[in-house]
């Protein structure tokens, strides 16, 4: 192993000599940063999940940095893995060391953020068109509640427009809301996911539409600076009603204080489940088949696209009533139920 590899290897999974002995393979995790739970708990689900199919995990953190995480990737191939799980730090640039990856002989997994430029083994993602839906419903209710019907204005608060995640989003919240005419849509992006610039969205909006009924954030940190600025102009919690996507540790506080209503999480421990699921098939090169297969409970959908297969799973609606349900991984419970490789 080399010394970047050394200097930079976070975890592998704890097992005795007996139980290393039996596992099937080493598999590396290829994280793009550290600066989130939603990553930090990926490493935990990933290797608890891998391990119950017999697979051991080495995570290396690429500290947000292109150059670092292509490094890795070189050092990586010299090791000779059974595969590895990419979540990239560049989209652009991971499609390099992808097909270096493959033609190297080792099947690669792209975890979180899909890559469709080159093909792949195996993508794990949040279906997040549906995410989009889940909250445009939850909207719905919750402007009939408060309005009688669904009538309103919403204030959308994007994240950076030049992330699929955010733009992907605000297509299935749009298409869903459609059907409500009476619902005004304003929509305004946080450039560079800056929580800054999403409170500073808030402010002037306010200003301009003092009416909002409700605001809708793409992640749970920008729903903190919403929230900040409701309080400084004096809003009770849940006067103008926030709603916000991706279910962090943050955005489930701010439920429990009453400033949010609902959180419509992204799925991290089910993707991270999938992977697991799959993990057999891809580093065996049997064919996955398309269709709908139970990951977690959650119902989630295999394509066979361009990019090889993909699996989208579904997000599902935090709200007051089971916002410490420790399923969620905002609650920053590790997995304990174990999951089965796909016959």
């Amino acid at each position: 192993m080399t010394g970047a590899i050394l200097a930079i290897a976070l975890a592998a999974t704890a097992v005795t000599a007996a139980a290393a002995a039996e596992m099937k393979g080493k598999i590396y995790y290829l994280v793009p940063t550290l600066l989130d739970e939603f990553q930090t708990g990926s490493i935990d689900a990933i290797t608890k999940f891998m391990g119950d199919v017999g697979y051991e995990v080495v995570s290396l953190d690429g500290q947000n940095r292109t150059d670092l995480q292509l490094s890795q990737i070189d050092d990586v191939i010299n090791l000779k893995p059974a595969a590895v799980i990419l979540a990239a730090v560049d989209f652009d640039a991971a499609k390099t060391g992808i097909e270096k990856m493959r033609a190297a002989g080792i099947p690669v997994m792209i975890f979180d953020r899909q890559i469709t430029s080159t093909p792949s083994d195996f993508t794990s993602v949040a279906g997040t068109i549906e995410i989009g839906h889940v909250a445009a419903d939850e909207i719905t209710r919750l402007l009939t509640e408060k309005n009688g019907s669904a009538k309103g204005k919403v204030l959308q608060i994007l994240g950076d427009p030049g992330d699929p995640y955010t733009l992907e989003i605000q297509q299935g919240f749009e298409e869903k809301m459609a059907d409500n005419g009476d619902v005004t849509i304003i929509t305004h992006p946080a450039m560079q996911w800056e929580a800054t610039n999403a409170g500073t969205i808030a402010q002037d909006q306010l200003l301009t539409n003092p009416d909002i009924d409700l605001i809708f954030v793409h992640a749970a940190h920008l729903a903190v600076a919403v929230a900040a600025v409701l309080e400084a102009q004096g809003k009770k919690p849940g006067e103008i009603m926030l709603v916000s996507s991706n279910g962090a540790p943050v955005g489930l506080d701010l439920i429990r204080k009453g400033w949010e209503q609902v959180e419509v999480e992204q799925p991290m421990v089910a993707q991270a489940a999938a992977l697991a699921m799959f993990a057999d098939k891809v580093i065996n090169g049997e064919e996955i088949k398309p269709g709908t297969y139970d990951v977690t409970g959650l119902e989630s959908v295999v394509t066979i696209e361009e990019w090889g297969p993909n699996i989208k799973i579904p997000g599902a609606a935090i709200t007051k009533d089971n916002v410490d349900d420790v399923k969620f991984w905002g609650n920053m419970k590790p997995p304990t139920d174990p999951v089965m490789s796909v016959e």
